[in-house]
């Protein structure tokens, strides 16, 4: 019979967001689950956030960070320490992201419901625009892309009851300790973008069931509406996503949409006058697709 109430390990990872990172613990502790602990990772911050947490959350564990693995790396740290000290579940939980007091549970008894479920996501919102969806778990598409259901729609009860996805968001992401003791954890490889949707590709290969759960909510500070990312994130989204299409075989139509859609991009940004702005993006993209055919993959290169 499952447990009503697992043991829930949270693993955030902090870099220099004191203020985000207070404003997320304490989300955690008016959270009415209760069965949680905390592992907060620490990125070599000097923005006093370490003590900050220490003083005002005495009871949470901090592992300092020797050196910067990344997104699926660092995480990796904390996913294998809450293994070890008895973790049922392993949250991990972006520090730009405040969580609705239920939201812990919902996840919790639809998780606990079904042992099937392997990963399982909430509803997320744009922080500035809480009732406007960010993610309402996500999707391939026909070619393999990355697509964020609900995706800047403000919300009308149109995500009602838990359903099955194909992936999960990574700011926010639940996963059953079985998963990870049958398919690993987060591929390093990745650094940063892509390795949460590749574990979930995993997962499904697997047999797990990949669930979104809309009565669950969180707001998440790092993407709004209008987010214009930096040259860096071109560069991993392109790798990683060609990386991903190579680690689980992709069929060949994916990787002609693939490859033909970085082309164009290529070329608009390189030839048409008014994406002049784009140089950088266009570097790093071309930077991309050289280090994966090179088999360069961790922490970009330059």
């Amino acid at each position: 019979m499952a447990s009503l109430t697992p043991l829930v390990f949270v693993i955030i990872l902090n870099n220099n967001r004191r203020e985000d990172t207070l404003a997320c613990l304490a989300s955690l502790s008016q959270s009415d689950y209760k069965n949680i602990r905390v592992i907060l990772l620490d990125n070599a911050s000097t923005d006093g956030s370490v003590d900050a947490v220490c003083h005002k959350y005495a009871e949470i564990q901090i592992i300092p960070l020797r050196e910067n693995l990344g997104y699926a790396g660092n995480n990796n740290i904390g996913i294998k320490a809450a293994l070890e000290q008895g973790a049922e579940w392993v949250f991990i939980l972006n520090d730009d992201t405040v969580l609705d007091l239920t939201c812990l549970s919902m996840l919790i008894q639809i998780g606990e419901s079904d042992p099937a479920i392997g990963i399982m996501g909430p509803m997320v919102y744009h922080h500035d625009e809480p009732d406007v969806i960010q993610s309402a778990g996500g999707m391939l598409g026909k070619y393999w892309q990355s697509i964020h259901l609900g995706q800047n729609e403000l919300d009308h009860g149109d995500f009602k009851s838990p359903r099955q996805v194909e992936w999960i968001s990574g700011c926010a992401i639940l996963v059953r300790r079985a998963v990870i003791e049958q398919i690993g954890i987060l591929d390093p490889g990745y650094f940063l973008y892509w390795e949460e949707i590749e574990w979930c590709i995993r997962a499904s290969r697997a047999s797990w069931k990949i669930v979104h759960v809309p009565l669950a909510r969180l707001w998440h500070k790092g993407v709004k509406r209008d987010y214009q990312p930096m040259p860096y994130v071109t560069y991993y989204l392109t790798r990683n996503h060609l990386f991903t299409l190579a680690k689980h075989k992709a069929p060949m139509t994916a990787w002609i949409y693939t490859l033909v859609q970085i082309i164009k991009t290529l070329a608009s940004w390189s030839l048409r006058p008014r994406w002049r702005f784009k140089r950088d993006h266009r570097n790093a993209m071309w930077r991309g697709l050289v280090h994966f055919l090179q088999g360069r993959f961790g922490k970009l290169y330059l």
